[in-house]
């Protein structure tokens, strides 16, 4: 592959995720399956909740992180500097979107670095695992020095690379690739998916090569074999029509994994602060999102995604108030009635305890 294809593949990538319906099509997050018990004696001040947590030695004044999107175009470089700057603002955390170009093509390194503008944010780099597994973990250490980042994700595709026609199609070493970096790296390594969840089984097998932490990012929020299906040729077409819906729901992700010593990010779909107060009382440590805070942004510029995270963070002050939690922690012991489709997701994670 020539290294323009990947460029061209970022501006795409972009472009689609602004105005098309890339979205799974059929399945939710089911976020809609959890309730949280209402407090009508809260004594709480709304102005008195503490939303802050602290997440791989970093403070988060909101358990929130705007979640790896771009990178290795001029267009990206502004998206990035701009939307690293809010998370700096609002004290959340921020990714990168892969860095796949920038190795191929290192002048592209200054679309990826944005600590000029987030001095103190929990900044993310990211790389896949096909790239990072083949990869001298003291190159993957650089790369991650250029930006000045806090930890690597490394993102888990293989559905989105076998429907994209430029993707890969053999997976073999991710594992041991994964147990080496684990071993080797200064900084924090988080294992991430990117639409399609992490199951019970999966969790395991991480943590037993050392993982300490996972993004879960699970189907019903943006469907990236849609993206390549409306991007691809032929076969990508039919294949992404197929596979469109494929995936883990967020919140049975975050049940799945509820035995394990992981700590959890929940993404994937998660579009208002309600959907996050239930991740959080589903164990998650913090909460990612990505499209709905880039497409603010290509509404109304910076103006827009501000508004947009400031009432993300303010829905949760309401929750916290509603559910009687003084802090974070607190939500996250509050009781929670499932709903059916839910439960069985419970129930299938204990399945394969026995």
């Amino acid at each position: 592959m020539r290294e323009v294809s990947i460029e061209k593949r970022k501006r795409a990538h972009l472009d689609l995720c602004a105005d098309r319906d890339v979205e799974h099509r059929a399945k939710t997050t089911l976020f809609e399956e959890v309730e949280l018990v209402h407090d009508a004696l809260t004594e709480l001040d709304l102005g008195g909740v503490d939303t802050s947590v602290e997440f791989l030695g970093k403070q988060l004044r909101a358990p929130f992180l705007i979640t790896g999107m771009t990178g290795g175009t001029s267009e990206a470089a502004a998206v990035n500097r701009d939307l690293a700057a809010l998370a700096e603002k609002h004290g959340i955390g921020f990714g990168v979107g892969s860095q796949r170009a920038m190795l191929r093509r290192p002048e592209l390194e200054e679309t990826y670095r944005v600590r000029g503008v987030a001095p103190t944010t929990l900044l993310l780099a990211n790389l896949g695992l096909n790239q990072a597994a083949k990869l001298a973990t003291a190159k993957i250490e650089a790369m991650v020095a250029a930006i000045g980042a806090d930890a690597l994700c490394v993102h888990l595709n293989p559905a989105q690379e076998l429907v994209q026609r430029e993707g890969d199609r053999s997976f073999a070493g991710g594992i041991e690739g994964l147990r080496r970096l684990v071993a080797e790296l200064s900084i924090p390594l988080i294992a991430k998916e990117t639409g399609c969840g992490i199951s019970a089984v999966v969790g395991r097998r991480l943590e037993e090569i050392g993982v300490r932490a996972v993004d879960v990012s699970g189907a019903g929020g943006t469907s990236w074999v849609r993206v390549e299906q409306l991007r691809g040729d032929e076969r990508s077409r039919a294949l992404g029509e197929t596979f469109r819906d494929w995936g883990i729901p967020t919140a049975a992700s975050l049940l799945q994994l509820r035995d394990t010593s992981l700590a959890r990010i929940a993404s994937g779909g998660i579009r208002n602060p309600l959907e996050a107060a239930k991740a959080l009382a589903l164990g998650a440590e913090i909460c990612g999102f990505a499209l709905p805070v880039f497409r603010a942004y290509r509404r109304g510029g910076v103006k827009a995604a501000d508004e947009f995270l400031g009432g993300m963070i303010e829905g949760l002050r309401v929750a916290l108030v509603l559910t009687n939690s003084p802090d974070v922690e607190r939500l996250r012991r509050c009781p929670v009635v499932l709903g059916p489709r839910l439960a069985r997701w419970a129930e299938t994670e204990k399945g394969t305890r026995s």
